[in-house]
Formats: C-alpha cells, structure tokens, sequence
C-alpha cells in the first residue's frame, strides 16, 4: 500500500493536500477520507495514492470512510475540468459534486485543562482580581462551565498539538497560538450543544475561556449512519383501565392495524406523554423502520405516449435514437415552440435508453418542475427513477444518491447539480429549458450546469440534447455554426394555435383614467369573461413581497437593508420589511428613519399586493399564490400545481415560478403585469431575459383544446424584445439581438467573465480594487479587453463592498491565462482569495 495519499479538502485554496496513510487504512482514489485540517475535522477526496515523501512532516488519515470511490475516474476528470476551467478550489468541486454531507456529522468538545481545574479550586472567578474586565454575569457563566466539565470529563494537560505532525495542512494557522497549545490529546469532552444547554452560556464565554487555556476545545467530527428512519408506534395489548386520552390513542391504533407512525400519533389533540405512559405500561412499543421515499406527490398528466407523435415530434426522436445507438458523443439543440411537445420527445428517448439498460440524466431549471416531471417519470419508469435537488432534505439527498449509485436507479430527474449523478453506462443527458439563469450557480465554484452536461456527454461518448422554446442565444448561435445539430418543432401538438397576444399600453391607461392602475381594464375584463366560462387564469409580477420601496415624501430618501445598498421590501402578511438578497428584516416603519416625518409611502405593487387586489377585484374566485413567500417545502409546491390542475382553483397569481414549464390544461389566459421592468437594468442580457419570460409565461395559455390569450401591459410596447414576443418570433428578435452584441464583443461572440472584489471595509475594496486596476493596466494581456475598475451595479452587499472588473475575449484559453495570472498576483499582494470573485461565462453583472 502507497505510504501517501494527496487529498482534496472543501477549502478556498488551489492545492491539494498530503498525508501519511496507516499500514491498517486502505484509502482508495476517488473515496473519501477523514483527515486533521488545521484544528478541525474535514472529509476529503483522495486524488493519488504514491510514495513521494513531502519535504515537510505529514499528519495521519484518521480514517477511510470508503471502501469503494464514490467518484469513478470520469466523474474525477470532469470535476478536474471545472475547477481548471472555473478557476474554482478542486475540493470545493467535489464537495459540489457529492450531496453526502448527512454522512459526515460535525461536532465540538470541550473538556477542562489545568489551569480551569486551578482557578475552579481557587474559586477565583468572582474574586479573582480587582482590575478584572468581567461582568459578574460573565464570571457566574464561566463558573458553571469549570463545575460543569470538572463533573463531565477528565482533566487534560496543555501541551503540544496531538496527531501526526505538521503537513501541508497546518502550513496557516487555524486558531491563536495559545488555542493550539492547549489542544486537547485522546478522547472526547462534552459536546458543545450539551455543554451550552447544561450551562447556558454563549459561544463568546467559550472562546475567551479556550484563550485562557481554562478548558480546550476540539474536533470530534465523524462519520454517522445517513439511513433516513421513521418510529412506529405497535399495539401489543389494549388490556388494562386507560382513560380518555389513552384509549383514543389505543383506539386510533387498532382502527390502523397496530402500527401508526409517532408523528401521526403525536398530531392528535393528546399529551404527547400519554404514548410514553403507554409505553411504560407496555401496551405500545416503539420502533425504528426505514423511511420510504415519495419521488413526487404530485398528480401523473396524462401518459405522453397517450396520443400519435406528428411528424417533427417523429424525426426528432428518430434523430435522437439514432444519436444514442451510435454511442458516440452527440450534441442536439431541440427548439419548440412552447407546447410543441418536447416533453414527450424527452421521456420517449429516455424510455429507449432504458430498454437498452443503459442510464439517462433529465435537468430541469426549477425545483417547482421537479416533481411534475418526476410525477411523469415514475407513471413510465416505476422504481428506475431518482430525484435530486437542493429541497430535499440531507439524509433524502444521500439516499437518492445511493440509489443511483448501486444502479437501483437509471433514469435521473433534477436541478442543475443532478448532473454529477453517478449514474453507469451514461447515454443520454437532457437539459430541459437550456437557457434558464438558474443552472448557473452564483457560488463557488460557478459553473452552468448546460456547460457541464456537455463536457460530461463528451467524456462519456453520450447524447446532449438541449431544450427550449426561446433557446439562449448562445446555444442558438452553435447550433448555427454547427456545433450541435438543430432540431425544430414548429408547432403545438394536436394543432393546436399559439395563443393570441394583445398589448396594452399602461402610458395610454393612465392618460384614459387619471390614475395608476395595476391591472388594466382590458385584462379585467378578460379575466370576468374567463371566470363567466368557468376557464382558469395565470396572472404573473415578477416581484415578491407587498410594496417594493418605501419612500419619505418630506426628505426623499428610501428605506434601505443595513447590509446591502438595496431597497427593503414590505411584506404585508409578515408584517416585516425584508431585504431580498441578504434576508434581514426590520419593522415596518411608522416615520421615517432618516427624518422622523410621518409620511412615509408605500410604493410599487408585488406578488403579495397583486393577490390582494384580485381578490378585492374578483370575491367569488378561488385565488392562489406561488412565490418564494408561499412555497415554504415541496409539498406545497405540488399541492397548489394539484388544485390548479383539478380545476379547484380559478386563478393563479406568481412570480417566474410560474411561468416554465408548467402544463396546465384549464389556463384559457394569461395577464402579465411588469414583466418589462428589466429592460432598465444595466445588464446586455435584459432584452434576451425580458423575452424569454414573456414568450415561456405566454406558453402556460390555451395548453387545452380550448384556444388561450395573453394581455401583456407594458410601459416599453415599441421595444423590440416585447414585440417579438408578441408574435412569438424567436429568429426574428435572435437575428437583433446578435447584431447588438456583435457590435459590442458580448458573448457568443466573446467569452466574457466577471470579476469582483469584495471587503466589509470600503477602503479595502478600493485599495485591491486599484491595485488589481494598476497590474491590469501594466500588464500586456493579447486578445484579453478589460473594463473597470468600476462599482458593481449593487455596491454594497451582505454587508461587502463590491468592485468588479468585466473582461471579455474571443478566446477563452487567453480569458482563463490571464485570469489565473491575475488571481497569482492577487495572492502575492495578500489579496485573500475568498475577497476575489471569478465568475467565467457569468450571467449575473450586478
């Protein structure tokens, strides 16, 4: 067995890291180890296994949690390309690439050193000294930490740092000098949770007493058992005198056979200490059963292979067979109208990938689309599909994971990170709504989830089929060139029309009725004539919450987030202003903060306000909401799509979540309200967003057999994006668009990535911001242009200052050099790499 092994760790650094591997471990490349990092516990990735002996004194694998690797050697080569092509720590990759973290349980000790035990016997904390900065509160805190451990856990001498000596892992400090001195050797304290239970005191007291070296903390994360389990409640005998609440509990249970889960029980209008009663009695017994997993709880639609495929649905599949038979790697860019049926093409593809035995991944853009298209799956595939995204919960996550692992699992439903899927035999990766913003991840590492479905096809001789109705210019332009072969589907399926767009311009319905209005006339009384058919109705804002800004009238200024440079948002319900992107609330004010004037006004409609209205507009109607306000699980979620779908609800109101992907046959109508306010944000992309949520929310419309109608209100009617959209004409407004970038070198004719600098100190940011400025301006970067620096459209946010630099050039390879001689000098300069952002490809400049 190798004497080393290099380990990936989920830090911020460009590096892997050594360690001496025990003659009784057995790590194997590509599975996870337990190793000492600093004064802490991390899992890892082995990446090589060699007999190199570093130049500095290695520590120990304190244990191999993987027989097996969980990241077989192609999974391994993808994750080493995106954090070459991503700039991104490679272990920070693969922490992204595993959903295992229910695996690992992370856990502090404390236990009393010498100088604890001395000051306890002494009883010096309340009399100790007179020139003391501690409160009597402190000194009381502190007290019961001492008596506790003493009482809890033996002494610990202080002295040198345990474990097998000083690697490339302890090359920077992890705490103060004197925290490593009193590390504590051999077995475990008390745990901090119980330790801050028992005693009541808060972390800050632990920390200075680890600083006078009276107790010493550390790490005792481990691996744990990730099994997801649920208690049953067993009837062994009803026998015996019980009273009220016993016997409806013992009642409950034998009207269910004997077995009710707790949680059930525990929901009854009972003490929940009448089932331990019970239980001591013996009458119930209470054990552990594994959970079983719902892959979705939404309502199946009807089966896709209900109905006779039309000749383009035919010769795209019949292309994609082909494709797929041809195991080789194949990229396909499928462009649909919205109802042309690319979702039947999708599962039917799937279905030949299975029968083949060979294994598919489908991506979708939203956690919301999720179970419906798993709903779809599971109907047609049965027990061979998995489901991954980021709203289930860890221990779901990793039995989902395990069950594509074995191969119980070959068909793969997800969001953007169900495309590292360890799924065997990979023939087929479909990325359903290509172009959507959300498949590009906004923390590191930053990868577009479309991009890697492509670089993880080619590795695995697979087919890449990209989908969409309003494709993103990009993936448009390559297949142009090309790149991929371009699949169309002109038409809705059973002939069905595209629905009619009319354009109400809200310039000339304020002119006509003397005041602002939200919901125009005309979509008022398109709404009452769909209601008087009994036909359902889409309305969609773009804006969560009540009142987007709140203004003072006497001085001017905005209630803005502590945080963030950013207007908080009013939220009726709540009663709470919200900050969007750093989610700090504040009361709702009654004057103003910067003047104390008492008129303050509400302005701007939302989601929250735009629901309201409606059903002060429409009593009778049954009236629902989706947003990120209301969806507080997936259940939720699949609920109201169920109601929608059962015809329960007449309208719905939302945000974007309601916009993709949903196939609602009831909708006749969809009214939009705002969705045009994007075009005034400083962003290139505006125009491409601002269509592409406009023709995918006009697609929710006449999905039936009866035809539908969009009233889009707009402030921009001439603006090139709403016309188009209009006339659902997507080449016509992509031949535009391309020009404008053309003119500009924005992408797809340049790749183009954003860099941010960012401190909680102003003067910090502007110093590393100007010196990266200078080095970018004294440095010869061929083929590279750079712009900035500049202040980031949002200049302040999570409490950080933000300057960005934009650098665009038509070839990545002198992109990605030059970004990685910039972050060499950036380290250099002590510019710490976390206040460095690169985002490559980024779709997100504010």
């Amino acid at each position: 067995m190798p004497e080393f092994c290099d380990v990936a760790l989920p830090v911020p650094l460009d590096m892997v890291f050594t360690y001496r591997v025990a003659a009784d471990l057995a790590p194997v490349v590509g599975g996870r180890v337990l190793v000492p990092f600093r004064q802490q516990r991390l899992t890892g990735i082995v990446v090589d296994l060699h007999d190199r002996k570093p130049s500095v004194k290695t520590k120990a694998v304190l244990s191999v949690l993987d027989a097996t690797p969980v990241l077989d050697e192609q999974l391994l080569r993808l994750g080493r390309w995106i954090a070459d092509y991503y700039l991104a720590p490679i272990g920070e990759v693969f922490r992204t690439m595993l959903p295992l973290n229910a695996e690992f349980k992370r856990a502090i000790a404390y236990r009393i050193g010498k100088e604890g035990k001395l000051a306890l016997h002494l009883a010096g904390l309340s009399g100790s000294s007179a020139r003391s900065r501690r409160t009597p509160e402190e000194q009381a805190a502190e007290f019961r930490v001492l008596d506790y451990l003493s009482n809890s856990a033996p002494e610990i001498e202080p002295g040198p740092e345990s474990g097998a000596g000083k690697g490339t892992a302890s090359a920077v400090p992890f705490e103060p000098a004197e925290d490593r001195a009193s590390a504590p050797v051999g077995a475990a304290g008390v745990r901090e949770e119980t330790l801050r239970s028992a005693t009541r005191v808060s972390k800050s007291i632990l920390s200075g007493m680890v600083r006078k070296k009276w107790i010493a903390r550390e790490d005792v994360s481990a691996a744990r058992d990730a099994t997801r389990t649920i208690r049953i409640a067993l009837l062994k005998s009803a026998d015996g005198k019980l009273n009220g609440n016993q016997q409806k509990l013992v009642e409950t249970l034998a009207a269910s056979g004997g077995r009710v889960p707790v949680e059930t029980l525990q929901s009854l209008e009972i003490p929940r200490t009448t089932l331990g009663t019970l239980v001591k009695r013996g009458l119930v017994e209470i054990t552990e059963e594994p959970a079983a997993f719902a892959v979705s709880r939404g309502t199946p639609r009807s089966s896709p292979f209900a109905f006779d495929f039309n000749p383009a649905q035919q010769a795209a599949l019949n292309r994609l067979r082909e494709a797929v038979e041809a195991q080789t790697f194949s990229g396909m860019l499928l462009h649909g109208v919205t109802g042309s049926g690319k979702t039947a093409v999708y599962l039917a593809g799937m279905r030949a990938v299975l029968e083949a035995g060979r294994s598919a991944i489908l991506l979708v853009p939203e956690i919301g689309l999720t179970p419906a298209v798993a709903a779809d799956l599971h109907q047609i595939f049965g027990d061979e599909v998995a489901i991954l995204h980021s709203a289930l919960s860890d221990k779901e996550r990793a039995q989902q994971w395990h069950r594509i692992k074995s191969g119980e699992a070959r068909m793969v439903v997800g969001t953007r990170s169900a495309v590292f899927a360890p799924v065997a035999d990979l023939a087929l990766i479909i990325v359903d709504e290509e172009h959507d913003s959300s498949y590009k991840q906004e923390d590191t590492p930053r990868y577009h989830a479309r991009d890697i479905a492509v670089v993880r096809a080619k590795m695995a001789n697979a087919v890449v089929v990209l989908g969409s109705a309003t494709p993103s210019l990009e993936s448009y332009f390559n297949a142009r060139k090309n790149k991929y072969a371009l699949v169309e589907l002109p038409d809705r399926v059973e002939q069905r029309p595209l629905p009619e767009v009319e354009i109400v311009d809200m310039r000339q319905e304020f002119q006509e009725t003397g005041h602002e209005q939200v919901i125009s006339r005309r979509l008022a009384a398109e709404i009452n004539e769909r209601f008087d058919r009994r036909e359902q109705v889409m309305v969609l804002l773009n804006r969560r919450g009540y009142s987007p800004v709140v203004l003072c009238r006497a001085c001017g200024k905005t209630l803005e987030c502590r945080n963030c440079a950013i207007a908080m948002t009013h939220h009726k319900r709540e009663h709470k202003m919200i900050c969007h992107y750093c989610g700090y609330t504040a009361s709702v004010p009654k004057v103003c903060v910067h003047c104390g004037s008492e008129y303050v006004y509400f302005l701007g409609t939302g989601s929250e306000k735009l629901e309201e209205l409606l059903h002060g507009m429409f009593p009778q109607a049954r009236i629902a909401r989706l947003d990120r306000d209301t969806v507080r699980g997936r259940e939720y979620f699949e609920r109201t799509l169920n109601a929608l779908n059962e015809g329960e609800l007449d309208l719905l109101v939302g945000t974007q979540m309601i916009a993709k992907g949903h196939d609602i046959h009831g909708v006749t109508l969809v009214g939009v309200v705002g969705a045009d306010s994007a075009l005034g944000l400083p962003d290139f992309r505006a125009a491409e967003r601002t269509f592409q949520l406009l023709t995918q929310v006009a697609g929710r419309a006449g999905r039936g057999q009866s035809p539908g109608k969009v009233i889009l209100q707009t402030y921009f009617q001439d603006h090139y994006a709403v016309q188009y959209a209009a006339r659902h004409d997507f080449t016509g407004f992509y031949d535009k668009e391309l020009r404008f970038r053309s003119w500009m070198h924005y992408p797809p004719y340049s790749a183009l990535a954003n860099v941010l600098i960012r401190s909680d100190k102003l003067d910090e940011a502007l110093q590393w911001s100007g010196t990266l400025g200078k080095w970018f301006e004294q440095t010869r970067h061929e083929g590279v242009r750079v712009l900035g620096p500049a202040a980031a459209p949002i200049m302040r946010l999570k409490r950080d200052y933000r300057y960005h630099f934009v650098l665009k050039s038509p070839s990545r390879e002198k992109l990605n050099t030059t970004l990685r001689a910039m972050l060499a000098y950036a380290t250099a300069q002590k510019i710490p790499r976390t206040q460095v952002i690169v985002d490559v490809d980024a779709l997100w400049l504010m």
